[in-house]
């Protein structure tokens, strides 16, 4: 059976109704997924003639009323907009829609209505003028799930990341790193492949120091310290991990196929090698949600100067989708 995947709309004042009309017009996605937007069906109506679909937006109150056809987009219309809303501005209606839009999608995926979110970009400032005091849409799923223990997760064509640590500087990076975190990781890198369907998936951890510490030559034997404890709780599990790896021959060998995940310690770690496979088809992922909810996301902002232009490009709105495709429980 086709995974139904929840795809809201963000910020309808930047430029999520368009990416989203645009890749609900390919076939491809339809003969894979049942994809439901969740949002303002107005806001897609506006947008139809501004990206010149030819497409029936079909009005629905639950996933079970939806056609999944191709030339039809299926839309749980929460109906929170003005028909009018200026595109380009900051709006505290269009941050509480966003908000709600989400809230929306983790009500049916928490009652297995859908498979997985999917979501457009919102506006940080436009949520907190609508009352929803979050630095994201990962805070607000984290809330909303009560989830403490997640990560974030980077895919580009061929390669997938996980990451012990995210935005913080690199001496705080290495300082936050411990055997717990690396072994939470591996093991929401494995039961995130696991219940996409890959068995047995493989996950290898990148060292932290140039050749992985090459035996104490480099480092401070951060590697024995602060990795390899949890690489062997993980091993003594069954999980299929492996490393501390060097992490200049790791990501060729995660691309060519030796591993299915890669275990990055730091942010430019793993960011930079995703960015280089593929900037227009990079998606960031939340793993790690209570009730195995998989969020994946566009690898980009609402863009409100060229919202409303028919100039955005939807490729990462594509990959987005596809990957809560690949990504989403199958059980």
């Amino acid at each position: 059976m086709k995974p139904v995947i929840g795809i809201t709309m963000g910020d309808a004042a930047g430029i999520g109704p368009e990416i989203i009309v645009k890749s609900l017009t390919d076939k491809d996605i339809y003969d894979r997924c049942q994809p439901i937007v969740i949002g303002d069906a107005k806001m897609l109506e506006r947008v139809k003639p501004i990206v010149q679909a030819d497409v029936e937006i079909n009005v629905i109150t639950e996933v079970s009323q939806a056609k999944n056809e191709v030339g039809v987009i299926d839309c749980i219309d929460l109906n929170l907009l003005p028909s009018d809303l200026p595109f380009g501005e900051v709006s505290g209606e269009a941050g509480n829609a966003a908000y709600q839009y989400v809230a929306k999608a983790v009500e049916l995926a928490k009652e297995k209505k859908i498979n997985a979110i999917c979501t457009a970009p919102l506006n940080k400032e436009a949520m907190h003028k609508g009352g929803h005091l979050y630095p994201g849409h990962t805070e607000i799923l984290a809330t909303l799930t009560e989830t403490e223990d997640f990560s974030m997760m980077l895919t580009a064509p061929n390669l997938k990341v996980i990451h012990l640590t995210t935005h913080v500087g690199l001496i705080k990076a290495i300082e936050m790193i411990n055997p717990e975190r690396t072994y939470r990781v591996i093991k929401l890198a494995h039961d995130t492949l696991t219940r996409a369907g890959i068995e047995n998936p493989s996950v290898a951890v990148c060292g932290i120091n140039p050749h992985a510490g090459e035996n104490g030559l480099f480092g401070n034997g951060e590697e024995e310290e602060k990795l390899i404890p949890g690489i062997e709780r993980a091993k003594s599990e069954g999980i299929d991990a492996s490393g501390p790896h060097p992490a200049d021959t790791l990501f060729f060998r995660a691309a060519r196929g030796d591993f299915d995940i890669v275990v990055a310690c730091y942010h430019d770690q793993g960011h930079a090698p995703i960015k280089v496979m593929g900037i227009e088809d990079g998606v960031n992922i939340t793993v790690g949600l209570k009730g195995g909810i998989v969020r994946t996301s566009v690898d980009h902002g609402t863009a409100f100067d060229i919202a409303g232009k028919n100039i955005a490009d939807s490729r990462s709105m594509k990959a987005a989708i596809n990957s809560a495709i690949e990504l989403a429980p199958r059980d």
